[in-house]
C-alpha cells in the first residue's frame, strides 16, 4: 500500500502524518505531486541518476527534496499573488506562475499604482484647470486646450503617432467617469500573467487575454529621481545585469523613474527589440511636463498566453536612445547581453 507524508494545513511539522491514498480528498494536491516527481525525474533523465537504485520502494531523497521544495514555492507564489491583487487598483487581475525552477517570489520588491516620489521631489497631482464638456469626443477638450489631438477613436484605441503626447481629462473636468478621454487613468483592463521565463530572462509577463491593437496595456510606474541619482543607480544595476530605469524627457531630462523595488506589473516586463508594447507619455492631473505619467500600449493584435516586451531603450518621443541612460561618453558603462532573441536583436540591452 502506498502512503503519503501530509502537511497538516494550520499545524507545525511535528504533526504530519503518513497516510494511505484512501484517506486523501485532495485530488488536485496529488495531482501537483505526480506533476512535480514526473518533472523532476525528466531533468534527471537528462543528465545521469543522481543516486542507485532504491530497493525499498521509498522515494529517493532528492526527489523527495525537491517535492517539498516545489510545494513550499507553490504557496509562497500563491501568497505574493493574493498580496498583488490586494494591492493593485485596477480592473485586470495579475496572476503569478512557475513552471521552470524553484524561484519564489522577488525578496525586495514593493507593488505601488503610481509614481512614488524619492526625499525632495514633489508630485503635484492637481490639475489647474478642466473642461466642461458634454461629449469630449467632439467638443473642444483637454487635449486642444494643450495644442494637441484627442489620443483615441470611438473603440478606445489609440490614433496618435509615437511621440505625441496624450492630455486626458483630469479631477477638474466635468466629463464623467464613461468619458471617452479618461483610459489610462483606468488602469489596467486584462488579466495578466507574471511567469518564469524557461530561456534565462527571470521574470515576464503574458497576457491570459487577446488584447487589439493599439489599446492601452498599462503604466510604467516606479520611483521617481533625479537624473543625477539614475546615474549612481544605473551603474550599481548594469554590474547586477538588470535595468529598471526609465528617463522622462519629454521635454527635459531632470528626472527618472526607477521600478527596481518600487513598481506594477510592468516591473516584470521584459525587454525585446522587436516589441509588442510601445511608449507614449501621459498628462493627467499633472500637468508639469517635466513629470509625464508612461503609459504602454500594444503594436498589434496580442494574443492569449503571448508575452508582453516593450524596447527598454525606447524614449516617449518614441525615439530609439543611443546611449541609454549615461549621456557621458568619458564613463564607460558595463553593457548587458539581449536574450530576445528577435530577429532584429540589437545585442545589448544598453
Amino acid at each position: 500500500m502506498e502512503y503519503y507524508l501530509v502537511k497538516w494545513k494550520g499545524w507545525p511539522d511535528s504533526t504530519n502524518t503518513w497516510e494511505p491514498l484512501q484517506n486523501l480528498k485532495c485530488p488536485l494536491l496529488l495531482q501537483q505531486f505526480s506533476n512535480d516527481k514526473h518533472n523532476y525525474l525528466s531533468q534527471v533523465k537528462k543528465g545521469k541518476a543522481i543516486t542507485p537504485k532504491n530497493n525499498n520502494k521509498t522515494l529517493k531523497p532528492a526527489i523527495a527534496e525537491y517535492i517539498v521544495k516545489k510545494a513550499k514555492q507553490r504557496i509562497a507564489l500563491q501568497r505574493w499573488q493574493d498580496e498583488l491583487n490586494r494591492r493593485k487598483n485596477h480592473k485586470g487581475m495579475i496572476f503569478v506562475e512557475n513552471t521552470v525552477d524553484l524561484e519564489g517570489p522577488p525578496s525586495d520588491f514593493y507593488y505601488i499604482n503610481e509614481y512614488k516620489p524619492a526625499p525632495g521631489i514633489s508630485l503635484v497631482n492637481e490639475a489647474t484647470f478642466g473642461c466642461s464638456c458634454t461629449d469630449c469626443f467632439f467638443q473642444k477638450c483637454c487635449p486642444a486646450e494643450a495644442g494637441v489631438l484627442l489620443a483615441y477613436n470611438k473603440n478606445q484605441q489609440i490614433k496618435i503617432p509615437p511621440g505625441t503626447p496624450i492630455y486626458e481629462c483630469n479631477s477638474r473636468c466635468q466629463c464623467g467617469p464613461d468619458c471617452p478621454n479618461r483610459i489610462v487613468q483606468k488602469g489596467t483592463q486584462y488579466s495578466l500573467c507574471i511567469f518564469r521565463t524557461s530561456n534565462g530572462r527571470g521574470w515576464g509577463v503574458k497576457t491570459l487575454v487577446k488584447i487589439k491593437r493599439m489599446s492601452f496595456v498599462m503604466e510604467y510606474v516606479g520611483e521617481v529621481i533625479t537624473s543625477e541619482e539614475a546615474e549612481r543607480r544605473g551603474q550599481f544595476y548594469d554590474n547586477k545585469g538588470i535595468t529598471y530605469l526609465f528617463d522622462l524627457d519629454y521635454e527635459s531630462d531632470e528626472f527618472t523613474v526607477d521600478a527596481a523595488r518600487y513598481g506594477n506589473v510592468s516591473h516584470f516586463v521584459n525587454h525585446s527589440c522587436d516589441p509588442n508594447l510601445q511608449v507614449f507619455n501621459v498628462f493627467i492631473d499633472n500637468l508639469d511636463t517635466r513629470l509625464p505619467r508612461i503609459a504602454l500600449f500594444s503594436t498589434r493584435t496580442i494574443n492569449a498566453g503571448e508575452e508582453l516586451t516593450f524596447d527598454y531603450q525606447m524614449k516617449g518621443s518614441g525615439d530609439i536612445s543611443s546611449d541609454s541612460i549615461d549621456h557621458s561618453p568619458a564613463k564607460k558603462r558595463v553593457r548587458t547581453v539581449c536574450k530576445c532573441g528577435a530577429v532584429t536583436c540589437r545585442g545589448y540591452l544598453n
